[in-house]
């Protein structure tokens, strides 16, 4: 099962399913509010979005999948793991901060981008018309690589969120981080029975995620993807793909 996060559809798994689904079932769905999923007006915690995968899980996987989740695809993963662990054979976490790790004070030198995107009602009037254009310099900037995310993959995404509701659904991901940061408190004496991994991108997130995840998931594997930034699946294809094999197999 491979989530995707923001600004992307599951067509950003589209080299990964093609180098798997040989010898596994894969499953990219779009999430909640993206993509060609529906768009409603509430449900972008990322409790709501780890029980709509639970339930994905339950009618395509028979109850169990090893399931990927790369940015908001990976926040839900990780609460998808904690809150129905049984559902959940292996946890692959790439490039994603833990909900509440996050910095979103841009001035003590978190990312810009949190405030803006959590605001109301601001970042879509800012951003009407300009979809592709917002979208493409995010993932430029958030690239190591930046010629990894092919334009024709930028124009696929930015479509469904320049449709109606589509950059609000994106938004509201984020406008839920407060929610989300509350319920993985709750979860401070709990361990992720599950093998994990955690891929970070040497320009990305780096040590973040695997330092947020020590103590609380026994069995941690964590590796840093030189030369990539944040979209790890695209950036080093070839690493990427080799690490979650070698996980896969193990």
């Amino acid at each position: 099962m491979l989530l995707h996060g923001w600004p992307q559809t599951w067509a950003a798994w589209r080299a990964t399913m093609a180098a798997f689904s040989d010898r596994f079932t894969v499953i990219a769905p779009d999430l909640r509010g993206l993509g060609l999923s529906e768009r409603t007006q509430s449900g972008y915690d990322k409790r709501t979005i780890a029980e709509d995968i639970r339930a994905l899980i339950a009618l395509e996987a028979g109850g169990r999948a090893t399931v990927v989740g790369h940015d908001m695809g990976g926040k839900a993963a990780f609460v998808l793991a904690h809150l129905y662990p049984k559902s959940v054979t292996r946890l692959v976490l790439v490039d994603c901060l833990v909900p509440g790790t996050e910095n979103t004070d841009a001035l003590r030198g978190g990312a810009w981008h949190y405030g803006f995107h959590m605001a109301p009602d601001v970042p879509e009037m800012l951003t009407a018309g300009r979809e592709r254009a917002y979208i493409r310099e995010q993932i430029r900037a958030w690239s190591y690589r930046k010629d990894a995310v092919a334009e024709d993959a930028i124009s696929e995404h930015a479509r469904h969120y320049a449709s109606p509701g589509g950059m609000t659904a994106g938004f509201n991901y984020y406008r839920a981080l407060p929610a989300d940061a509350a319920l993985v408190t709750t979860f401070a004496d709990r361990r992720l029975p599950m093998p994990v991994l955690a891929i970070a991108g040497q320009y990305g997130v780096g040590s973040k995620l695997a330092d947020a995840l020590h103590g609380g998931a026994p069995n941690l594997t964590a590796v840093i993807a030189e030369h990539s930034g944040h979209f790890v699946a695209e950036e080093v294809p070839e690493f990427f793909q080799a690490q979650l094999e070698r996980f896969l197999l193990a």
